[in-house]
């Protein structure tokens, strides 16, 4: 599964300091069909995402009945993203 959207970067300064992208409520529900084949623990759910030309590995966050796309600061810096900026996500989900 593939989804593609966009939203803005925001620094959440929770016990594990990171900043995310709110992954928005139509691209959620998506996920959450085929979240229960995907998950390894806590709703987490592994993904592949692309931002820019920067592809990487990790995980969707649930929060609040939605999912966070953690940015790490690496891909933050190779794509110029500062804090605030509205960012286009690809995510892919291993659903088959």
């Amino acid at each position: 599964m593939e989804l593609e959207f966009s939203g803005e970067i925001f620094h959440w300064r929770g016990p594990a300091p990171h900043h995310f992208v709110t992954v928005p409520d139509e691209e959620c529900q998506e996920i959450q069909d085929v979240a229960a084949r995907l998950t390894y623990g806590w709703g987490v759910i592994p993904v592949g995402v692309r931002v820019g030309r920067t592809e990487w590995t990790t995980s969707l966050f649930p929060k609040n009945g939605r999912y966070l796309v953690p940015l790490r600061a690496d891909v933050r810096r190779a794509e110029k993203l500062e804090l605030g900026d509205t960012v286009t996500i690809k995510l892919t989900l291993d659903a088959d």
